[in-house]
């Protein structure tokens, strides 16, 4: 492992580079060990990279205080070849070689989305944001969610996966002793100690910098099955992660906004380029990730231990999986229209129920 962490120290060496000298060394210590003229004699790499190669061999020390680190801190070491590895991001060139993580989570679950998006989220994005995952945890509820721990979008995807029992897991463009935004340290607590996880591709001792930040756009893109852009302005990092997302053949999802609304510009813009296909709510994703549902009316209902009353008398009547015009739930319920319009909207703002063309509604999920 010392071998494996040196590599990722070596100035210039990154991890398409990395990738090319081990396809022809075989492993990292064979690197180690190698002479300048045999590393010069690999294609890309040359005279100057097998130099730094050289000068670099006494960060070896630095590797064996990264593995100390890790041991005492709880951090496990992840190596690209190991089965715990992320196996989404190997279909990515530029994947890291070495990931650090806190937490107990497994990478490979069989669905993974990216939820990201601006830091600046309205109460628009808040609301689509938590319906979606809110829905998608009724029926997927081993769904892994990813996003990038910031403020915004993103702490509200971890927030709400929290909340939904479901496994979440942020990817930082720091190192693992500390975490930033420092507010963000109980959710991250919360979400290492439910299943979920933090990762990195930084060793400790790593200072923020705002590149950083851009490159662990590409993590959160290669190991999701899909990525959903809530809400994003003109320009920002939630875009980049779509791009990133593209480039891997990932699916892209963006929410549309509101012509003018300036936190709607980014994702309108990813539909309009068809860089995005457009969704407004989990049944969306589910249908163009043909993505089978598979969870019990039981199963729904005890996702809403809350309802009580005529909103209980609803999903009591939902909760066979069709949907029902509100003019017959109104009959059926014995309540007026105007009443019973006013529940429901506030049962679809909480994600309990989906509306459908027609004044239909169904129960969230089903």
């Amino acid at each position: 492992m010392k071998y494996k962490i040196w590599l990722t120290l070596v100035k210039g060496v990154g991890p398409l580079v990395s990738k090319k000298i081990l396809s022809v060394m075989g492993d990292e210590e064979e690197i180690y060990k190698a002479s300048p003229k045999a590393l010069a004699s690999i294609p890309g790499v040359g005279r100057v990279l097998s130099s730094e190669v050289q000068r670099s061999k006494n960060l070896l020390s630095r590797a064996e205080q990264e593995i100390e680190f890790a041991q005492r801190n709880g951090i496990d070491i992840l190596h690209y070849k190991d089965e715990r590895y992320p196996s989404r991001l190997l279909e990515c060139p530029d994947s890291p070689i070495v990931l650090y993580s806190r937490g107990t989570t497994d990478y490979n679950k069989a669905q993974v989305i990216g939820v990201v998006g601006t830091r600046k989220m309205t109460e628009y994005g808040r609301m689509l944001c938590e319906s979606i995952i809110q829905n998608l945890s009724a029926s997927h509820p081993d769904l892994m969610v990813v996003s990038g721990l910031a403020y915004g979008v993103d702490v509200c995807a971890h927030r709400k996966a929290l909340d939904c029992s479901l496994p979440t897991v942020g990817v930082v463009g720091h190192s693992l002793e500390h975490v930033y935004p420092a507010a963000h340290r109980q959710v991250a607590q919360q979400m290492m100690a439910s299943g979920g996880a933090l990762l990195s591709e930084y060793v400790s001792g790593t200072f923020i910098d705002r590149n950083f930040f851009v490159a662990r756009n590409r993590i959160i893109a290669g190991m999701s099955d899909c990525v959903l852009v809530v809400e994003s302005g003109e320009k920002g990092g939630s875009l980049l992660t779509a791009e990133f997302a593209n480039s891997y053949h990932r699916d892209v999802f963006a929410c549309p906004g509101r012509v003018g609304d300036y936190y709607s510009i980014g994702c309108n813009n990813l539909i309009r380029q068809n860089k995005a296909a457009l969704v407004t709510s989990a049944e969306d994703i589910e249908y163009l990730m043909n993505w089978d549902r598979s969870a019990s009316s039981a199963v729904q209902l005890s996702l809403f231990p809350e309802l009580e009353g005529d909103s209980l008398r609803v999903a009591e009547l939902l909760k066979n999986g069709d949907s029902l015009q509100i003019n017959d739930l109104a009959r059926s319920l014995q309540l007026p229209v105007h009443r019973l319009s006013s529940l429901l909207f506030e049962m679809e703002f909480s994600g309990v129920v989906s509306s459908l063309p027609g004044n239909r509604y169904k129960l969230a999920g089903k």
